[in-house]
């Protein structure tokens, strides 16, 4: 029996199983940017809705866009990488959110601001890292292209002024 026509067709019904190249520092990588995309997410979302200006509720529309597309790439990256996430916010994230439900006007733009802000730092700086330092291409690459959108971000978040 010719066993290398069986391996061929083991590889081929595998496929990306034997393409993943993720390694646990990507691993960790996406565990933490997927806890933060959520929460930019569904932060966002209650922030059209509760901001009290205008540009608090242009910048929650432009991060529930971009987060939602980032975080389906994201998915898609990690699902070829065989790399699982979880699918719900952190004990963190949930918290930060009962925060932001129990607060209104001013007292919501600022605390609003004030995570995206640290997010978007913290966030900044892990982007940049993945894109030189990641393990794997796909994850180098997800990593370059989203801290562009990072920067972005963080440029709108200093020309968004909520009132005090």
């Amino acid at each position: 029996m010719n066993i290398l026509p069986l391996a061929l067709v083991a590889a081929l019904v595998a496929g990306p199983a034997f393409a993943a190249t993720a390694t646990p520092a990507d691993k960790a990588f996406v565990a933490k940017v997927s806890q933060g995309g959520m929460f930019e997410v569904d932060a966002g979302k209650l922030a059209e809705t509760r901001g009290s200006t205008q540009d608090v509720r242009d910048f929650a529309a432009m991060e529930v866009h971009d987060h939602m597309l980032v975080g389906a790439k994201l998915k898609a990256i990690s699902s070829s990488e065989g790399v699982t996430f979880a699918a719900t916010p952190n004990a963190e994230f949930a918290g930060k959110m009962a925060t932001l439900k129990g607060l209104s006007g001013a007292a919501f733009d600022e605390a609003y601001m004030s995570d995206m802000a640290a997010l978007h730092d913290a966030d900044g700086a892990a982007f940049a890292k993945e894109s030189t330092e990641g393990g794997s291409a796909a994850y180098r690459a997800f990593g370059a292209e989203t801290h562009k959108i990072v920067q972005r971000h963080i440029g709108a978040i200093h020309g968004t002024q909520p009132p005090r």
